[in-house]
């Protein structure tokens, strides 16, 4: 399995948010978002190829009860599902962040999945055959509804335009079973001055349709940094 980091911080976004957590990067990603904050994992992957054995060791010796597997797209790899086992052996509450693309029958305590907006396809003028992939691949409703049905969930979606807001109205009309008070609704941005701009106007919009206004805690705490 290709990983970027291995490392412990504390977790920025969601349900769990300020809880700490050990997280394991994987490299390599099925889609391009342009507005990528780790293009170390998708435009240019990065890392190592670890065994499932030599990141249970990482981990292990790490005293955290909160396990983030994240990536790039960690369902990529068939080793997630013996990694998934590995973790929970140990006792540990599994995370798995994904794009909600691909599906693997893994072990997970909470799948934060990121469905991916008509706004994070990117130019053509950056890559032609990247556009066409990503716009082909990031909306895929079979397989969110299946994570949603087999798993605890978060629906993260990252807004970057007031119209997006309307888009994600429109993709949840997909799906009536979705629990509205685990949706919820990002900035787009990568600045405390960026989130806090689009937060003034996103998150009245939160409200008033029962999402839950989610900042990137991490960007506030930390600034856009590896490894946290």
């Amino acid at each position: 399995m290709k990983i970027a980091d291995i490392y412990q911080s504390r977790q920025g976004e969601g349900l769990l948010t300020g809880a700490e957590s050990v997280f394991v990067r994987s490299s390599g990603c099925n889609l391009r978002c342009w507005f990528c904050d780790t293009p170390y994992t998708s435009w240019s992957p990065e890392g190592e190829d670890l065994s499932v054995e030599e990141i249970l060791i990482s981990v292990d010796g790490m005293d955290c009860r909160h396990v983030v597997i994240t990536g790039g797209e960690p369902m990529l790899y068939a080793e997630l599902v013996p990694l998934a086992e590995g973790l929970h052996g140990m006792g540990r509450h599994i995370t798995i962040e994904t794009a909600g693309t691909l599906y693997l029958p893994v072990f997970c305590d909470l799948m934060s999945i990121s469905p991916k907006l008509s706004n994070s396809t990117p130019p053509a003028a950056r890559d032609r055959r990247w556009r066409h992939r990503h716009e082909h691949a990031r909306h895929a409703p079979q397989v969110v509804r299946r994570l949603m049905n087999d798993y605890e969930y978060q629906l993260k979606f990252v807004i970057d335009a007031p119209e997006d807001c309307d888009e994600v109205l429109r993709y949840l009309d997909e799906f009536s079973e979705v629990d509205r008070s685990r949706v919820m609704l990002m900035p787009q941005g990568t600045s405390c001055d960026e989130l806090a701009e689009r937060g003034a106007w996103l998150e009245p919009n939160c409200l008033a349709h029962g999402f839950v206004f989610c900042p990137r805690q991490q960007i506030e705490w930390f600034g856009l940094a590896r490894r946290t």
